[in-house]
């Protein structure tokens, strides 16, 4: 078999990928689903980093948009990207992977504090490391702590796991005649507002050269393909 295209990827997950039928929650057949992809490239020996949104059960921004105080609901979506990863953890133990949940904020009984050497060492003894908590701060979100772990832990590349293969001019779900990209540039991005990762993400990754690959997580097969060099998604790149 030939090497894979990368060694080191930081993996990043809307929390929607683990609702199942229903919209909302934690599905426990898509959790598992999601444990076969990943280790699908656990197996060819690449170091994986691990970030799960909270979409599923709960949105901090909106909650904002309905009265709430904003810090408040951003440490509420804090801990519901803890429940996720949790609940990813057990099914990819399930699955005969070594995982550890490192998170931002400190939750000791279900979860190693996030160091940056802890989960490096994790990573090179060929653990998986989920990383919850987002950054551990307000008005940050589990984008932006995609990109700055992945800074963190050195790796080549931010694999974005979304529900449309690729980046879009426009919504491909409500526009027939949308537009995709192979590969776009992080400027374009910004200047033309494409919701790829929010601003504070994108401008991270572009100041540090780190490029942005998006997929489809939903169809089987495609995470391992691209590591076996297959044209798919889109590159968000210099």
């Amino acid at each position: 078999m030939s090497e894979p295209l990368y060694s080191r990827v930081l993996l990043k997950l809307s929390g929607e990928v683990l609702a199942g039928k229903q919209g909302f929650g934690i599905d426990p057949g898509k959790a598992l689903y999601l444990a076969q992809q990943v280790k699908s490239i656990h197996d060819l020996g690449v170091k994986i980093g691990l970030i799960i949104g909270a979409g599923n059960i709960f949105r901090g921004i909106q909650a904002a948009g309905q009265g709430m105080d904003r810090v408040t609901g951003d440490y509420l979506g804090m801990l519901a990207t803890i429940m996720n990863a949790i609940a990813v953890q057990d099914a990819l133990e399930k699955e005969g992977c070594e995982t550890r949940t490192l998170s931002a904020i400190s939750v000791d009984q279900i979860a190693e504090p996030y160091i940056r050497r802890r989960a490096i060492r994790h990573l090179d003894k060929g653990r998986i490391v989920i990383m919850a908590g987002g950054t551990g701060n307000p008005f940050f979100t589990t984008d932006s702590a995609a990109a700055l772990r992945a800074t963190e832990l050195g790796a080549e590349v931010v694999l974005k796991g979304t529900k449309v293969d690729g980046v879009y001019d426009k919504d491909p779900l409500v526009h027939a005649d949308a537009k995709k990209y192979n590969s776009i540039t992080y400027s374009k991005v910004i200047r033309d507002n494409i919701r790829v990762m929010d601003l504070t993400a994108i401008t991270l990754c572009k100041e540090n050269n780190l490029p942005i690959r998006v997929f489809n997580i939903n169809n089987p097969g495609d995470l391992i393909g691209i590591f076996m060099g297959s044209k798919l998604g889109t590159i968000v790149a210099e």
